[in-house]
């Protein structure tokens, strides 16, 4: 397939998140505590998972003995997730969703550059060069001009 889908569906990834930043803090202001927001954020996710694994679900064969014989940190997505919402219900209504975003972007930029250099967690390698870090340093830049307002 081509990339270009891929790129799309990563900028529409981009507008869900920025939109769920908003609507998981108006749901914080609801229910009046961050944690228990997020907790209902990822159940109403695990709800609509859910059903989907169980109209689509044809490739849970073997799942149990899988998910038993798995490293411990890969349970660790799930966790980070939690934090992460979790933080951006926190921080979200006081700094607003640009500068929410794109301090997100700065940090995932910078962190996404050491795990390519490296090829950890299953990403292929790809070295940092000067203009994988003159792409980064621009659009971190960009971030601070972004938080300049």
């Amino acid at each position: 397939m081509n990339n270009l889908f891929y790129y799309v569906l990563a900028v529409i990834a981009g507008v869900m998140l920025a939109s769920q930043s908003g609507i998981n803090a108006q749901l914080r202001t609801a229910v009046g505590n961050p944690v228990i927001a997020a907790l209902i954020s990822f159940l109403v996710g695990t709800f609509f998972l859910s059903i989907y694994v169980l109209l689509f679900g044809n490739q849970t064969d073997g799942i149990l003995k899988t998910l038993q014989q798995m490293s411990l940190y890969k349970w660790a997505g799930g966790l980070i997730g939690a934090l992460y919402v979790t933080g951006v219900i926190i921080v979200a209504p006081r700094i607003g969703a640009t500068n929410t975003a794109g301090l997100i972007v700065a940090g995932q930029i910078l962190f996404a550059l050491f795990l390519d250099h490296y090829g950890l967690l299953g990403f292929v390698q790809h070295s940092i060069n000067y203009m994988r870090l003159a792409g980064a340093l621009l659009l971190i830049a960009g971030v601070f001009l972004i938080l300049k307002n």
